[in-house]
């Protein structure tokens, strides 16, 4: 059924809004990971595995919480009602592709916590390494997951919106 155009300030609204609630479970799960990695930081040895997987999970979860806070500042799910349909259609296909190349990003990110573990069997420093790999792992792998999902849950306004 085609959208009406008494149904796309609806639509609009809510399109932000599930963007807006995006960025929150990322800013969530960063601060989990800030919580739990910043206690075990400070409490392992620097020589092992675990420290630099810690480490790292702060370093990285410092980052999504910085996007996940311009994410939400940056949703605007009130001032979007005006938006034409083409308007709405291309805002739709951005964050689309925005979230297509950050899942390929997130290949990127195991693809290189594999190259790590590789390297780690022949470095100075072994347990940094594998420390890092790991980290990369677990952020890569959370964020292709969530990103792959935002997008599909993200897409079904496409449909609405005829696009």
């Amino acid at each position: 059924m085609p959208l009406s155009a008494a149904d796309l300030p609806a639509l609009n609204h809510a399109r932000e809004l599930m963007a807006e609630h995006g960025m929150g479970l990322l800013g969530a799960w960063a601060l989990l990971n800030l919580l739990i990695s910043g206690y075990y930081v400070s409490r392992t040895d620097a020589r092992t595995v675990a420290h630099h997987f810690h480490f790292m999970n702060v370093a990285w979860n410092v980052v999504n919480t910085l996007l996940a806070v311009w994410g939400i500042l940056r949703a605007q799910p009130n001032s979007v009602a005006g938006l034409s349909l083409a308007d709405s259609l291309a805002a739709q296909r951005s964050f689309e592709n925005l979230l297509l190349l950050n899942a390929t990003l997130d290949v990127g990110y195991l693809l290189i916590g594999l190259w790590l573990h590789r390297r780690a069997g022949s470095a100075e420093r072994p347990e940094r390494l594998e420390g890092y790999a790991r980290s990369l792992w677990l952020q890569g792998g959370f964020l292709f997951v969530f990103d792959l999902i935002f997008y599909f849950v993200y897409h079904q306004f496409a449909a609405q919106l005829g696009g």
